[in-house]
């Protein structure tokens, strides 16, 4: 039996395996094998990560932003030619369809193309006489070293909303993917690099709560972005700022969906159906993306008389759906 391949961090510009005794299986939902084994890194891996990021700060950081875009430009570039490609490797440690795959990838591609823009959007601003003999003048500066800690059911959208902008103001950057879907991230760097981006502007670290409390200690780490759970997040956002760190944690919901009256209507016998529609929005909140959405219907409330005809009809859809390898188009 072949043993599943090491997923590698990247550090500067290599990609390397850490020397490590301890792994995650990287499972594909739709078959159930294990396709790759996420290692988990220590402390020691995250400080070679940040140091490497925090020696080439000054000189990304002092790069025209006209320039910081156009690798921005190629990276964009990149991700269309691979956007298939993309889109399997989500579906694949994911367990999501190829259509929401698509989707993944394709809100994090619009983050990047937000991010070319940069040279406009990180623009001052100049108010004269604000007092006599006193002009008034904002500049927007690089902060430094910043890292980024993702979930498991947006591989290759949430990432992107971190480390693009961030880089493309003149950041460096530390992401530390879900152990349970690194192989997106990994692509993600190969192609960042593919781009042209110097060496240690985008690292990338593997691992769990180790790496996480790693990255929200570091002394060279200036700030720090999370999404996942509302446990974690408190904790993410408690020890950044502990240590002097700007920290945005996003955590989870729960989130109720209400069928009202008017959404039921008769059928030619009088019975009571929900509308299509209402169906429709049901089913898609609560199972799409399997089911992994931070806004996922979790609870579902008929509001009037018309519960037991909901629940009838809800119970008769979810039979009817498919489960299997989403590479499927069936599925």
């Amino acid at each position: 039996v072949t043993t599943p391949s090491v997923v590698p961090v990247l550090v500067g510009e290599q990609w390397l395996e850490p020397e490590v005794t301890q792994f995650t299986p990287v499972h594909r939902p739709g078959t159930g094998e294990v396709i790759a084994r996420t290692p988990h890194c220590g402390v020691v891996d995250v400080d070679m990560a940040v140091q490497d990021a925090h020696a080439a700060f000054p000189d990304w950081a002092n790069t025209p932003a006209p320039d910081r875009g156009r690798v921005l430009f190629r990276y964009r570039e990149l991700l269309e030619a691979h956007f298939e490609e993309l889109a399997q490797i989500v579906c694949r440690e994911n367990g999501k369809t190829m259509d929401e795959a698509r989707g993944d990838v394709r809100r994090g591609i619009e983050v990047v193309e937000l991010a070319c823009g940069i040279g406009h959007l990180s623009k001052g601003e100049h108010l004269p006489q604000i007092a006599n003999g006193i002009d008034g003048f904002s500049s927007r500066e690089p902060l430094g070293v910043c890292a980024g800690i993702t979930p498991f059911n947006f591989p290759a959208m949430v990432p992107m909303w971190m480390f693009p902008v961030a880089i493309a103001c003149g950041n460096c950057f530390v992401l530390k993917p879900s152990e349970k879907v690194p192989l997106t991230a990994n692509r993600l760097g190969e192609l960042f690099v593919e781009a042209g981006l110097p060496p240690g502007v985008f690292n990338i670290v593997h691992g769990g709560r180790e790496v996480v409390d790693a990255l929200c200690r570091h002394p060279r780490i200036v700030a720090v972005s999370f999404v996942g759970s509302s446990a974690v997040a408190k904790h993410v956002y408690e020890l950044s700022t502990q240590h002097g760190k700007r920290c945005q944690a996003a955590g989870g919901a729960k989130n109720v969906i209400l069928v009202m009256p008017d959404a039921v209507e008769s059928d030619v016998m009088g019975a009571a159906i929900v509308a299509d529609m209402a169906m429709t929005g049901v089913l898609s909140s609560a199972f799409g993306c399997a089911g992994q959405r931070c806004m996922a219907g979790s609870l579902l409330m008929g509001i009037g008389d018309h519960c037991d005809p909901l629940r009838d009809q809800l119970v008769s859809a979810m039979e009817a759906m498919t489960v299997g390898d989403p590479l499927d188009s069936d599925v």
